[in-house]
């Protein structure tokens, strides 16, 4: 039977992105067409994707979504295909997604978010049968979207054609829940008896994310050390029951990296091309760094770059308040938005060490691509990351990550050999291994064969790919 795996997403790059949530699933379903499979992605029609997009093609006639007392219609539009590219679909409903914001505005969430994204999982999984016949895999991908389980299994039970059709839910990031109050759950069209703490009720709140980790066949994380840390109580974001009563439903998987566009000897972005076996060119891509962000140009001086939003997740809390900063001989590069408190801090170190600090919240993808060319280091002192991918992409341009030992950075970087580990999530842990790093530098062969290292791993989709079928099949099995 041939089946076709239907992603629902709240982003997909480059339509609508906030982090990483976007660049993973559209690099997954990308890579996943690109071996063969049948792959399709469904996300809402926003206003900012609508910027991206020159031509829409409809997908058959508008048709109804029913949630609580409401009917409203909605439409399904194509994104013309390239190849045997995935198709790429759009869910346009405009009271709903014709806005300003993805999820909110001004710093505040739309207060009928849970609607909206009720609605965009009800159209999707109407899509997912027409452009999955005779029978899809909906894979659906954080909170926005965890809901596809839970109206298959409940509110869609009496309905044959969703009950073969499995489910499986990505948790990219399980600090972010979906939490609104208990009357919701009729404005959804889903009932009442959903709101007890075997289902969806979470400390006297309607829990988005755990009902989908209750209703989903297969359930799977980021990486296979977030995979664990969910289960703790320090890691499970309040959820780690839910998580721990999945048993083998529950895995890890590993995001991976386009080595096509990730690759600093094909990379258009950088100033010199270079690979492993000449590494000339990112001496000169480090002097093009410096000049650019306003640093003095000093080959011996070791860059460390940041490119992330500045939030506390990143390990902010531990940067601004470091040593590293104010004394060492070392140059370090911010590239990103975020919380104003640590903009504002970054920005006066930049402003009293302007020899030494430096900060750019106008993030492009091209100036991350120019930032790991050049940068000697990179620094992901996060207080918890589900995977990342900087850090994969940092290997491949030769920057070592200095980083804390905690879900996927565990499992991409090689202690010593690719990069720096760290355990204490203490500003005197991150400057101990600030210094680490740079007495390494100070000895150019060890610097030079830990670059090498870190530049030959293996970080392309290839592995996750084939993780991700052998978790579909055994979604498969439970729908039998």
């Amino acid at each position: 039977m041939a089946l076709t795996v239907v992603h629902l997403t709240a982003e997909l790059w480059p339509f609508a992105r906030t982090g990483g949530l976007g660049q993973v699933a559209a690099d997954l379903v990308a890579h996943q067409a690109r071996q063969g499979a049948r792959t399709a992605v469904v996300v809402p029609l926003y206003r900012v994707a609508r910027e991206h997009i020159t031509a829409l093609e409809p997908v058959g006639e508008p048709f109804e979504v029913h949630s609580g007392s409401l009917n409203t219609e909605v439409r399904c539009f194509e994104l013309p295909r390239k190849g045997d590219g995935p198709r790429t679909l759009f869910i346009d409903h405009p009271p709903s997604f014709d806005r300003a914001g993805i999820y909110g505005e001004n710093g505040a969430d739309y207060p009928d978010n849970a609607q909206r994204f009720a609605l965009f999982v009800q159209g999707a999984l109407q899509v997912a049968l027409r452009v999955g016949s005779p029978r899809p895999i909906v894979h659906a991908h954080d909170w926005h979207t965890a809901l596809a389980p839970v109206y298959m299994r409940v509110a869609y039970a009496d309905r044959p054609e969703f009950a073969k059709v499995p489910s499986v839910l990505t948790v990219h990031n399980g600090g972010f829940h979906g939490l609104f109050d208990r009357a919701t759950l009729a404005s959804i069209g889903l009932p009442d008896d959903l709101y007890s703490p075997d289902r969806m009720e979470w400390y006297g709140r309607l829990n988005f994310l755990k009902g989908g980790l209750t209703f989903a066949d297969m359930v799977t994380t980021v990486s296979p050390t977030h995979a664990k840390e969910v289960q703790t109580d320090v890691g499970g974001f309040g959820l780690q029951h839910s998580f721990r009563l999945l048993g083998d439903r529950l895995t890890g998987v590993r995001n991976g990296i386009d080595d096509r566009v990730w690759n600093p000897a094909t990379d258009e972005e950088i100033t010199v091309h270079y690979g492993p076996k000449d590494l000339a060119g990112k001496v000169k891509c480090k002097a093009a760094l410096q000049r650019a962000w306003n640093l003095p140009q000093r080959s011996r001086v070791p860059v460390f770059a940041m490119t992330a939003r500045l939030v506390t997740q990143k390990g902010l809390d531990l940067i601004v308040p470091s040593r590293s900063l104010r004394e060492s001989n070392a140059q370090f590069i911010f590239l990103g938005a975020g919380e104003a408190r640590f903009e504002a801090a970054l920005g006066e170190l930049a402003r009293q060490y302007p020899e030494r600090v430096a900060l750019n919240t106008g993030f492009t993808d091209r100036l991350e691509h120019r930032l790991l060319a050049g940068a000697d280091f990179l620094l992901m002192p996060s207080l918890y990351e589900p995977c990342g991918l900087t850090q994969m992409r940092a290997q491949r341009y030769g920057a070592l990550p200095v980083a804390r030992c905690v879900g996927g950075l565990a499992d991409t970087i090689d202690d010593g050999w690719s990069g720096f580990l760290f355990d204490g999530y203490t500003p005197e842990a991150f400057d101990e291994a600030i210094a680490h790093a740079m007495r390494v530098y100070e000895d150019r062969d060890h610097y030079r064969e830990m670059t090498l290292h870190g530049m030959a791993r293996d970080f392309s989709w290839s592995e996750p790919l084939a993780q991700y079928q052998r978790i579909y099949e055994r979604a498969l099995a439970r729908r039998v």
